[in-house]
């Protein structure tokens, strides 16, 4: 341990260096086609990038000393952003709170980063490691290789019921009566959380849902303390009352019903965050089908190992195509869908979120090129997709002052691609780099 801790404290400070570098050393991105994140394009234009940052975008920057880059048309657009992910429990085709180790955080975080995924938040599921020896500290920060994180520490589910601890979710408090919130609340502002995560259905009828007088105990606790609350949701109703009850982020789709006006002026009203999570909804029923991107290499290079091989077998397809909950998960995701293309319409705040690394199958780093295309498919323009992905996902982090967009003054995060996305969602899966703080990092996940 004390050989990987002098590891990831000399990566650290390389990039420190390098970054102190590019402090003097100005960066010109020549003959570029711009998305910068807000719903628009600007093609042949260039962008200065120094000290990490986007320093100007126009016709024929120029600056003393300048490095330049003719991409020759080529796409840019910004870094993805998940506002919700999971990562660390999964290994091989096995999740368990045992597999949550520094060296397996580190190596997902490297995962999301090669798909142009610079930062996620993890919903609920750490375990102590992340808080350990100031790993969070430098992940956060985005001094450590891979993605930035910022952690919901451990989540609030019910005692005996969801989540399901075979999904390596030990760590999350399972109060028995709302005298215990406040002392957890308190544990997960120690640790600087960035949002407090909750379980509160009853998945598919396995568990009891949580009792109403805790999770308005834990909003009431949360908000006590200057900490937002996301929920995990699935029925119309348990929206309604987490709503009327103050939180702040619907962490999935509403999928039993159509949301209604009322609610939607409500949250509109009261700047509620929609997270879809359309992929896991997907997930959940296509591989009783074979999928159109089971053999793309794109999928395959996100899997931990075994997990294609799993995934891919006759076996699993069968059980998939037997599954009692099949027709209510396709039910489920097609009204996600729907609600979906009604609630961005109305005005709410939608962000991208995947759920991804909380089975193997839920692939971190091609799941979220997958949201997209799914967010295109209920609806949406490849544009208006994009800036709920970059744009509107770092207003849900609360990072927007300095990420999400592609302007002057922004981290410079980004990616450059083959081809532009603005027709063809798809084309975001074409990476041809991924750049991090104004620094090349990664040739995408197939190089």
């Amino acid at each position: 341990m004390k050989n990987l801790n002098l590891l990831v404290l000399c990566t650290c400070l390389t990039i420190a260096y390098d970054v102190q570098a590019q402090q003097t050393t100005a960066i010109i991105l020549r003959n570029i086609n711009l998305i910068d994140g807000n719903g628009t394009s600007r093609k042949n234009i260039d962008m200065e990038i120094q000290g990490g940052k986007v320093k100007a975008v126009g016709a024929h920057l120029s600056a003393k000393g300048a490095k330049e880059i003719d991409l020759n048309g080529k796409t840019i657009m910004p870094a993805l952003i998940n506002a919700h992910a999971h990562l660390g429990t999964i290994k091989g085709n096995t999740t368990n709170g045992a597999n949550y180790t520094r060296e397996n955080v580190l190596a997902h975080l490297q995962r999301y980063e090669n798909y142009g995924v610079l930062t996620v938040l993890a919903l609920g599921t750490d375990h102590p490691p992340l808080f350990e020896n100031g790993l969070y500290d430098s992940v956060r920060n985005g001094l450590s290789p891979g993605a930035r994180l910022y952690s919901a520490g451990y989540g609030f589910g019910v005692n005996e019921g969801g989540p399901p601890l075979e999904f390596g979710m030990d760590k999350v408090f399972r109060p028995t009566d709302v005298s215990q919130v406040k002392e957890e609340v308190q544990e997960l502002k120690r640790i600087h959380v960035a949002v407090v995560k909750m379980w509160v259905d009853d998945f598919a009828g396995r568990f009891q849902k949580m009792k109403p007088e805790v999770y308005h105990e834990i909003i009431r606790q949360c908000h006590a303390n200057n900490l937002r609350v996301a929920s995990h949701v699935y029925y119309l109703d348990d929206a309604k009352q987490l709503v009327n009850d103050g939180v702040d982020i619907l962490a999935h789709s509403i999928r039993d019903k159509e949301i209604d006006d009322a609610l939607i002026n409500e949250m509109k009203q009261k700047k509620i965050f929609y997270i879809p999570t359309l992929a896991i909804d997907e997930y959940s029923f296509i591989y009783s089908r074979e999928p159109e991107w089971l053999n793309d290499p794109f999928f395959k290079a996100a899997l931990e190992p075994g997990v294609y091989e799993m995934a891919s077998s006759k076996e699993y397809h069968d059980n998939a195509l037997k599954s009692p909950q099949l027709q209510r998960n396709i039910n489920g995701f097609q009204m996600a869908q729907k609600n979906l293309k009604k609630i961005y319409q109305s005005g709410v705040v939608v962000a991208m979120g995947t759920d991804s690394g909380a089975q193997p199958i839920r692939a971190q780093g091609f799941s979220e090129h997958l949201e997209l295309q799914l967010m295109v498919e209920a609806g949406l323009t490849p544009m208006e997709a994009i800036t709920i992905a970059t744009k509107n996902a770092a207003k849900a982090l609360k990072i927007d002052k300095d990420f999400g967009t592609l302007e002057p003054g922004k981290t410079a995060d980004f990616i450059v691609l083959s081809e532009s996305p603005e027709t063809d969602i798809k084309n975001t899966r074409k990476i041809e780099s991924v750049w991090k703080a104004g620094r090349e990092v990664s040739q995408g996940p197939l190089k």
